[in-house]
Protein backbone atom coordinates (compact mmCIF):
# COMPACT_ATOMS: atom_id res chain seq x y z
CA UNK A 1 0.00 0.00 0.00
CA UNK A 2 1.33 2.86 -1.30
CA UNK A 3 1.98 6.09 1.68
CA UNK A 4 3.34 9.39 1.29
CA UNK A 5 2.26 11.33 4.52
CA UNK A 6 3.19 14.86 5.36
CA UNK A 7 3.70 16.33 8.74
CA UNK A 8 5.12 19.67 9.87
CA UNK A 9 2.61 22.25 8.88
CA UNK A 10 1.03 24.64 11.40
CA UNK A 11 0.82 28.84 12.00
CA UNK A 12 3.74 30.59 11.89
CA UNK A 13 4.30 34.13 12.12
CA UNK A 14 5.85 36.61 9.04
CA UNK A 15 9.22 35.70 9.17
CA UNK A 16 9.34 32.51 11.17
CA UNK A 17 10.06 28.85 9.83
CA UNK A 18 8.96 25.87 9.53
CA UNK A 19 10.13 22.13 8.62
CA UNK A 20 7.74 20.10 6.56
CA UNK A 21 8.50 16.34 6.39
CA UNK A 22 7.22 13.70 3.92
CA UNK A 23 7.23 10.03 4.71
CA UNK A 24 7.45 7.24 2.00
CA UNK A 25 6.19 3.73 2.31
CA UNK A 26 4.62 1.15 -0.24
CA UNK A 27 7.01 1.89 -3.17
CA UNK A 28 10.54 2.10 -3.59
CA UNK A 29 11.24 5.79 -2.71
CA UNK A 30 14.96 5.78 -3.67
CA UNK A 31 14.17 4.90 -7.21
CA UNK A 32 11.55 8.47 -7.46
CA UNK A 33 12.81 11.98 -7.90
CA UNK A 34 10.30 13.70 -5.73
CA UNK A 35 8.53 16.62 -5.45
CA UNK A 36 6.66 19.32 -3.04
CA UNK A 37 3.84 21.14 -4.69
CA UNK A 38 1.42 23.54 -2.55
CA UNK A 39 -1.97 25.13 -3.45
CA UNK A 40 -3.17 28.08 -1.82
CA UNK A 41 -7.35 28.74 -1.81
CA UNK A 42 -9.10 29.73 -5.17
CA UNK A 43 -5.08 28.72 -6.65
CA UNK A 44 -4.35 26.16 -9.05
CA UNK A 45 -1.58 23.70 -7.41
CA UNK A 46 1.99 24.79 -7.95
CA UNK A 47 5.25 23.44 -7.63
CA UNK A 48 7.69 24.79 -4.92
CA UNK A 49 10.29 22.61 -5.35
CA UNK A 50 11.65 19.25 -6.60
CA UNK A 51 14.65 16.87 -5.86
CA UNK A 52 16.33 14.03 -7.99
CA UNK A 53 17.03 10.50 -6.86
CA UNK A 54 20.14 10.97 -5.04
CA UNK A 55 19.63 14.62 -4.37
CA UNK A 56 21.70 16.24 -6.38
CA UNK A 57 20.05 18.20 -8.24
CA UNK A 58 17.23 20.72 -6.72
CA UNK A 59 14.85 23.35 -8.14
CA UNK A 60 12.89 25.48 -6.67
CA UNK A 61 10.03 27.96 -7.84
CA UNK A 62 11.06 31.51 -7.94
CA UNK A 63 8.76 32.36 -5.47
CA UNK A 64 10.37 30.49 -2.52
CA UNK A 65 14.38 30.62 -3.69
CA UNK A 66 16.76 31.39 -1.46
CA UNK A 67 13.48 30.80 1.24
CA UNK A 68 13.27 27.06 1.07
CA UNK A 69 15.43 23.77 1.09
CA UNK A 70 14.35 20.58 -0.36
CA UNK A 71 16.39 17.49 1.41
CA UNK A 72 15.76 13.98 1.36
CA UNK A 73 17.35 10.66 3.05
CA UNK A 74 16.91 7.50 1.20
CA UNK A 75 17.91 5.58 3.86
CA UNK A 76 14.91 6.79 5.91
CA UNK A 77 11.96 7.20 3.23
CA UNK A 78 11.74 10.66 4.07
CA UNK A 79 11.71 14.02 1.95
CA UNK A 80 11.80 17.58 3.37
CA UNK A 81 11.08 21.66 3.11
CA UNK A 82 12.78 23.46 4.93
CA UNK A 83 10.95 26.83 4.85
CA UNK A 84 12.44 30.18 5.88
CA UNK A 85 11.88 33.68 5.89
CA UNK A 86 8.05 32.35 5.66
CA UNK A 87 5.70 34.85 3.79
CA UNK A 88 1.85 35.54 4.47
CA UNK A 89 1.58 34.19 0.24
CA UNK A 90 3.42 30.96 1.73
CA UNK A 91 0.34 30.10 3.15
CA UNK A 92 -1.20 26.76 1.45
CA UNK A 93 -1.66 23.26 1.65
CA UNK A 94 1.79 21.45 0.82
CA UNK A 95 1.73 17.82 -0.66
CA UNK A 96 4.47 15.78 -1.33
CA UNK A 97 4.65 13.46 -4.83
CA UNK A 98 6.25 10.90 -6.45
CA UNK A 99 7.25 11.94 -9.77
CA UNK A 100 8.34 8.77 -11.23
CA UNK A 101 4.20 7.31 -10.13
CA UNK A 102 2.33 9.97 -9.64
CA UNK A 103 1.34 9.55 -6.08
CA UNK A 104 0.77 12.18 -4.17
CA UNK A 105 0.38 12.65 0.14
CA UNK A 106 -3.04 14.33 1.69
CA UNK A 107 -1.59 17.06 2.14
CA UNK A 108 -0.24 19.60 5.34
CA UNK A 109 -1.35 23.29 5.57
CA UNK A 110 1.03 25.78 6.35
CA UNK A 111 -0.29 29.16 7.53
CA UNK A 112 1.68 32.55 7.92
CA UNK A 113 -0.01 34.73 9.44
CA UNK A 114 0.40 37.78 12.78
Amino acid sequence: QVQLVESGGGLVQPGGSLRLSCAASGFTFSASAMSWYRQAPGKERELVADISILGGRTNYADSVKGRFTISRDNGKNMMFLQMNSLKPEDTAVYYCKSDRWDYWGQGTQVTVSS
